[in-house]
This record gives structure tokens, C-alpha cells and sequence, in this order.
């Protein structure tokens, strides 16, 4: 039976352990705060700067010399038709990935040496997939400085991102949903096409999300292998011009992005192109913002018809 004095030293032990737990709690909220107060300001301050050089014409001009009739048409649309790139080649390959080191890859030395590079590959600064991509996508298959080539590269940037979210949430499903998948004499690909991957799609998007919105704002892969500064033209669109042009004719021409275009315009001296600039990043947020949106919607959704 507990003595008196025993049950004080229980009583000051719990003390002592709910302090530290108050001061842990007190160090995260403070940790958190910089970060949001930090990003706060800064967004704010950008806000101030670019939202009133926002308006129609800043959408629909090309980039110019002078700082009031210069316009991001060429950047945004780069930047748009990169992400579908990016987005169509990363998404299906990682998942597909994914899926088969978590169901059907054998567990041997081969996979583990697999599965350690793709986590180191994480991350791996993205100058380096610049590098590999001008030799490989550039050179040696072809491509040149296309919207293609952009893509592919931030595709493979990306894809340990998703490769790893897609197994993480893989495994997070019950293993009773397994057994009892093959207990009614489902195949491993209906259990995995009918059960794991409805149940495990909103922590893949998750893990899309992330990725993608690293990729939109990636600027150092993109100079490597080669894109325009300044650039006054659209791709060509499918069927358009004479000739008509091809389906994916837009996919190997010239483009630049939202950053390139940013960075170009902060590096001039004239203080209205460093609005220009604020502006440019403005929307560039505003782009990643609905981007996520439109996925955290997507995952609302697929997690609404899931029945467990």
C-alpha cells in the first residue's frame, strides 16, 4: 500500500511533467507564430505593392522595356502549361510507383536499396535535376528548351514526393481491409484499384499538393536547362496558324514561368518593375493557392464517396 509520502512524490512528479508540458506547448504556439507572422508580412507587404499594378492589361501584354505596359501573358501561360506537364507525367508514374514497392515489389535487398534512394532523392537540391535534365532531356533525347522538357524536369523533381506520400498512405490503411479483400477472392489488383486506393487518395493528394506547389515556384532547374528571360509569344495552339499546327505542338516550344519572369524584373533598377514583381508574385500565390484548392476539393470529394 502507497504511503503518504509516496503519493507526494506521484503528485509532484505529475506537476513537474504537466509544467513541461505547458512549456513545450508555449515553445510550438511561439514557433508557429513567427512562421505564420513572417509569412504574414511579407505576403501583406508584397500585397501592398503588386495589387495595384493588377488589371486586365497586366494579364494580356507580353513583357516590356517599360515598366507600365509590361505584362505577365507569356509567364502565366508558361507557367500553366508547365504544371500540366509536370502534373501528367509525376502524378500517374509516382502513384503507379508507389503502389507497386508498397503490393507487389518482393521484400529483398533490391527494394530496400530502391526505397533508400528514393527517400534520399527527396532531397536532393534542385540545381542537380537541372543538370540531369539538360544532359538527358535537352541533348540526348532531343527535346531542346521546350515546355517539355520543363515539365519532365520538375516531374522527376517531384517525384520522390509522391512516391513516398502514396506509400505512407498505403500504409495507413488497416490491414483488415487486405484480408478481408482476399477473403471474398479478390486479386491484389482489385484490392488495390477497389479498396487501398480510395481509401489512401486523400493522403496521395496530400502528397500531390506539396509536390506541385514546390514545382511552381522551382526556378534553378528551369534557367539550367535553358528558358527565355524575356519572351514575347505565345506556343502555337493546337490547329492554329498556317499550316495548322499539331495537337502537341505547344509542348516543344520556347517559354518562360512566373519566377524567371519575377527574377528578371527584380533585377532591374527602375523601382515600378519591382512592383511589376510584387504583382507577379502576387498572383504566382494566388495560382499555387487555387491549385491547392482545387486538389483539397478533389480529396473532399473522393473521401465523401469512400464507405469503409
Amino acid at each position: 500500500m502507497l504511503q503518504p509520502q509516496d503519493i507526494e512524490a506521484i503528485r509532484a512528479l505529475i506537476a513537474r511533467a504537466k509544467r513541461w508540458d505547458a512549456f513545450f506547448g508555449v515553445l510550438g504556439i511561439i514557433a508557429l507564430m513567427i512562421g505564420v507572422l513572417t509569412f504574414s508580412a511579407l505576403f501583406l507587404d508584397m500585397a501592398v505593392r503588386g495589387i495595384p499594378r493588377l488589371d486586365l492589361d497586366f494579364f494580356t501584354n507580353f513583357p516590356s522595356r517599360r515598366a507600365a505596359s509590361a505584362g505577365i501573358l507569356s509567364a502565366w501561360v508558361g507557367t500553366t502549361l508547365v504544371m500540366v506537364v509536370t502534373a501528367c507525367a509525376a502524378v500517374p508514374l509516382g502513384i503507379a510507383a508507389g503502389v507497386y514497392l508498397e503490393e507487389y515489389a518482393p521484400k529483398n535487398w533490391l527494394t530496400d536499396i530502391i526505397e533508400i534512394n528514393i527517400t534520399n532523392l527527396a532531397g536532393v537540391p534542385s540545381i542537380v535535376y537541372g543538370l540531369l535534365a539538360l544532359g538527358l532531356f535537352v541533348y540526348q533525347f532531343g527535346l531542346g528548351q521546350s515546355i517539355l522538357s520543363a515539365g519532365l524536369t520538375l516531374a522527376l523533381l517531384i517525384l520522390p514526393v509522391v512516391i513516398v506520400a502514396t506509400r505512407e498512405s498505403i500504409r495507413a490503411i488497416p490491414v483488415s481491409v487486405r484480408e478481408g479483400s482476399y477473403a471474398c477472392g479478390a486479386t491484389t489488383w482489385q484490392t488495390v484499384s477497389d479498396h487501398i486506393l480510395p481509401y489512401s487518395s486523400a493522403g496521395i493528394l496530400t502528397g500531390v499538393i506539396i509536390g506541385m506547389a514546390r514545382a511552381i515556384g522551382e526556378t534553378a532547374p528551369i534557367i539550367t536547362i535553358g528558358a527565355l528571360t524575356f519572351i514575347a509569344f505565345l506556343p502555337t495552339a493546337p490547329f492554329a496558324g498556317d499550316p495548322p499546327a499539331g495537337l502537341f505542338d505547344w509542348a516543344l516550344a520556347p517559354f518562360t514561368v512566373m519566377p524567371i519572369q519575377m527574377f528578371n524584373w527584380t533585377s532591374r533598377p527602375e523601382a515600378a518593375f519591382l512592383a511589376n514583381a510584387a504583382a507577379a508574385g502576387f498572383v504566382l500565390v494566388l495560382m499555387t493557392l487555387a491549385m491547392n484548392g482545387a486538389a483539397i476539393w478533389l480529396r473532399y470529394r473522393l473521401r465523401k464517396n469512400i464507405k469503409w
